[in-house]
């Protein structure tokens, strides 16, 4: 049988006071800055919360900056108002030709934004995390991404919607897959049939419940995304699993949402605690997986135009 959590122990050891304390300043400097501390105040968010991630009582860290971020930032803004100023201006041209051309160049570039924006997030996150000096890396290919997106968003359409199943899940599986933890490799297994049966069977059984089933729902689906995570290191696949409980889904969303609506969203800071701290504690690592052998492999990359992209299209990261 396979041995989980004696070891390599996930956990989240911050507070929502110290996290509402840093939401309270960066919405301060914001304010009176007109916007432009937004950089700084995610990374000041994201050192925080690395920081208070631990496996196996050690620490993450976040190496960005406010200034690569505020980089970033400029940098995607240019690259948007570019091309939307260029496709309007031809859709306002008098050739009929050249209106297409504008409308075909907008719909393009919004179809190849979204895994560009992934790309170069990831590519960014990754390698300014580490964990005991062991950087993080993402090596998987811009044009080999952009590539499935448009095909398999196309297939998404033709289908009506249902090949979305699929097509997440692929994209999971090659995102995920070109992760690099120093000298190892993240894995992910899951597939698109198994994810649309998973789906398909929450949604009526959540239905005909009146929602109730919806707790289950939520625990099935973070369950399924933990279960078919591994690590691969040496020759050897460690999993992880999920021990995530419907009763502690339950508390947490029942909990988060009182904690925000009760205090008129003050509360964000402690459920945002609590979230990461039962999704952590949750989250099972095989303690097999000898951490100590990991070596740095991975370069680091500074450029966060695709962190700023994502977060314009309130893309998620892992």
């Amino acid at each position: 049988m396979e041995s989980y959590a004696l070891r390599n122990r996930l956990r989240f050891v911050g507070t929502g006071s110290d996290l509402f304390g840093i939401y309270l300043l960066n919405m301060l400097l914001s304010m009176v800055t007109l916007g432009l501390y937004y950089p700084w105040a995610k990374a000041a968010v994201l050192r925080y919360t690395y920081a208070n991630t631990q496996l196996d009582n050690s620490p993450f860290q976040f190496h960005g900056t406010g200034k690569e971020i505020f980089v970033g930032f400029l940098k995607a803004v240019a690259v948007i108002v570019v091309v939307y100023t260029a496709a309007i201006a031809l859709t306002f041209a008098s050739s009929l030709g050249l209106k297409v051309l504008g409308f075909v160049i907008i719909y393009a570039f919004v179809l190849a934004l979204v895994p560009i924006a992934v790309h170069g997030a990831l590519r960014y996150r990754m390698s300014r995390s580490s964990w005991r000096g062991i950087h993080f890396g993402y090596r998987g290919d811009r044009n080999e991404l952009i590539k499935m997106y448009v095909l398999q968003g196309l297939l998404t359409v033709v289908t009506f919607g249902i090949y979305s199943f699929w097509m997440t899940q692929n994209i999971n599986r090659y995102t995920i897959g070109h992760i690099r933890f120093g000298s190892a490799r993240m894995h992910y297994t899951g597939d698109g049939a198994d994810y649309f049966w998973l789906c398909l069977k929450g949604y009526f059984l959540t239905i005909l419940t009146l929602g109730i089933y919806g707790f289950w729902w939520g625990r099935d689906l973070f369950a399924y995304f933990v279960d078919n995570l591994a690590i691969e290191n040496e020759g050897k696949t460690y999993q992880f699993q999920s021990s995530l409980t419907v009763g502690s889904y339950a508390g947490l969303v029942i909990g988060n949402i009182l904690l925000i609506v009760l205090t008129l969203g003050l509360g964000a800071a402690w459920a945002t605690a609590r979230t990461l701290q039962i999704i952590l504690d949750n989250t099972l690592l095989d303690e097999r997986l000898d951490t100590g052998s990991l070596v740095q492999t991975e370069l680091e990359y500074r450029d966060a135009t695709g962190e700023d992209l994502a977060d314009m299209m309130d893309i998620g990261l892992i």
